[in-house]
């Protein structure tokens, strides 16, 4: 299951050298990829036009690639005035066999929205899609962080992204693992809470909030 969590705002000047500028027909995504009839009416709804707006590889950015991070493409998708939904993005992303950052753009305002993304096999395995807030789209864009190669440089743009500050060590893998469990805690502590109102047993009561204690320390040793 893909999710996606929205993050602080982030733009980035991609570098001239990159720049690819091809539109690319939505039909090419329902061709490579196992598109449902419903999934099809989402690109046609909900998206106006999809650009391979630049390629960041060795011959563009002088940064070496490896076997998991070859490349690392920027996709630019204006949509038709609303959201672009997580399962449309994923249908992009499984048929690119590169590392994707997309910006959704929506009239005057634009947002960065891009999954960790895992090569190997005939599918990429996708994480969680993280999004900023909107932004103007003439804001003020920052230079590409400092990278040796272009693993490096993934990693910190997906770290850009996180809505969480990752630890010392903590790799971007770790830190949405980290906030999954923070999150699958948090629906166990809302539900854990509700029983603890409704039950009437004190017996009960007590292994409730038992549970309820050992989950809230979990958490916090989470955020």
């Amino acid at each position: 299951m893909v999710e996606h969590v929205e993050t602080r705002p982030v733009l980035y000047r991609w570098p001239p050298a990159a720049q690819f500028g091809r539109v690319v027909p939505k039909t090419k995504f329902y061709e490579h990829g196992n598109v449902r009839t419903a999934l099809r009416e989402k690109f046609v709804e909900d998206v106006q036009r999809i650009t391979w707006a630049y390629k960041l590889a060795e011959s563009t950015i002088r940064l070496k690639g490896t076997e998991a991070v070859p490349e690392i493409q920027v996709f630019a998708v204006e949509t038709k005035g609303g959201e672009v939904p997580d399962d449309v993005l994923a249908a992009i992303d499984k048929s690119v066999h590169f590392p994707i950052l997309f910006e959704i753009s929506k009239g005057e305002e634009v947002r960065t929205v891009a999954a960790q993304k895992t090569l190997g096999g005939s599918t990429p395995k996708l994480g969680t899609y993280f999004r900023t807030d909107w932004l103007p789209a003439a804001a003020d864009r920052q230079p590409l962080p400092a990278a040796i190669d272009l693993p490096a440089l993934y990693e910190s743009l997906l770290t850009s992204l996180l809505p969480v500050a990752t630890r010392r060590g903590e790799s971007v893998s770790d830190a949405t693992g980290r906030m999954d469990r923070a999150r699958t805690l948090e629906r166990e502590i809302a539900a854990l809470e509700r029983k603890l109102r409704n039950e009437p047993q004190l017996n009960r009561k007590v292994e409730l909030r038992k549970a309820l204690k050992e989950r809230q320390a979990a958490l916090a040793g989470l955020v």
